[in-house]
């Protein structure tokens, strides 16, 4: 299998990209071929199979969505007050919705992993981890709320970014962040 890293996240982007188009049955070689603008059969070149390429998306959309480091700085040193977890996850949410097409490739590994025991394993250890990270930081960071409220957030959230995404009609921008303060409020008390 090859190894050039540009490459690889050239097609795990474009694997991205067919997903969200496409759904599941349109992800082959050929159309992540097509959508990377590569020769015909370089993805069969890095990647055994369509497995392999579907677990390895999985790690390139979280890859793509870690937050920048001024996020991170504010989470360790900003103020410790519901309006700080608000903004966060705002800007969390926004962060989502504006990768688009990875949140929706994203549902279609989800779906498909109801298929697969190997992709439901990595996806489910995967969320596992991203979910567990958060927790640690919420409470390492003395933020208000204990790891229930998280999870409640994580949950909530996620509905919201699926809406935001699929409905994009059902809720402005304005109510949007809105529910997001309610949410916050009401979870963390």
């Amino acid at each position: 299998m090859r190894t050039n890293l540009q490459r690889r996240h050239a097609l795990l982007d474009a694997a991205i990209e067919v997903l969200a188009r496409d759904g599941a049955r349109g992800l082959t070689f050929r159309a992540v071929d097509r959508e990377a603008s590569v020769p015909g059969g370089t993805a069969s070149n890095y990647f055994a199979n369509r497995d392999e390429l579907l677990t390895q998306v999985v790690d390139r959309f979280y890859e793509r969505l870690q937050p920048d480091e001024a996020i991170m700085a504010e989470l360790g040193h900003g103020p410790r007050t519901r309006e700080t977890i608000t903004r966060l996850l705002t800007e969390t949410v926004d962060r989502v919705a504006t990768f688009r097409s990875g949140f929706l490739a994203l549902l279609e590994l989800r779906l498909e992993a109801t298929r697969r025991p190997r992709l439901q394993a990595v996806l489910t250890e995967r969320v596992r981890a991203d979910l567990s990270f958060n927790v640690r930081n919420h409470l390492d960071s003395g933020l208000p709320g204990d790891e229930t409220s998280v999870r409640l957030l994580y949950l909530a959230l996620n509905w919201l970014i699926l809406e935001r995404l699929t409905l994009p009609e059902l809720f402005t921008d304005t109510h949007n962040h809105q529910l997001i303060a309610a949410a916050v409020d009401r979870t963390i008390g």
